[in-house]
C-alpha cells in the first residue's frame, strides 16, 4: 500500500499531500494561486522541492470537482511510475537522482 500524508512540512513548506514512497507531492490549488504574486511563490516553492528529488503534481479545485476520477487516474499512474523507477534505480545500484 502507498501512504499519503496530509499537510506535510517539507523544507519550510507545507505541502497538501506527500507520498514518501513515490517522492511525490500533490498540491490542490484554489483561486488564490492564480494571481501573479502567488504563481511566482508557487514556482519558487516547486523548484526548492524538485531540488529535493520530489515531483509536484498540481491540480485546481475545479479539476477535483468536475473530473475527480481523471485526477485520481493521473495520481495513480504517477505513483506507479515513480515507485517502479526508484526500484529499477535501486537494482542498478544508483540513486534515483543519478538517473534523471
Amino acid at each position: 500500500p502507498v501512504r499519503f500524508q496530509k499537510q506535510k512540512p517539507i523544507r519550510g513548506y507545507i505541502v497538501d499531500f506527500y507520498c514518501a514512497k513515490a517522492a511525490l507531492v500533490i498540491e490542490l490549488d484554489g483561486g488564490g494561486h492564480y494571481n501573479p504574486e502567488a504563481a511566482k511563490k508557487d514556482r519558487i516553492r516547486e523548484k526548492q522541492l524538485e531540488m529535493e528529488g520530489l515531483k509536484i503534481l498540481r491540480f485546481c479545485n475545479l479539476d477535483i470537482d468536475k473530473n475527480f476520477y481523471g485526477v485520481i487516474s493521473v495520481i495513480d499512474k504517477e505513483v506507479k511510475e515513480r515507485i517502479n523507477f526508484k526500484a529499477e534505480a535501486s537494482i542498478l545500484g544508483h540513486s534515483p537522482s543519478q538517473l534523471r
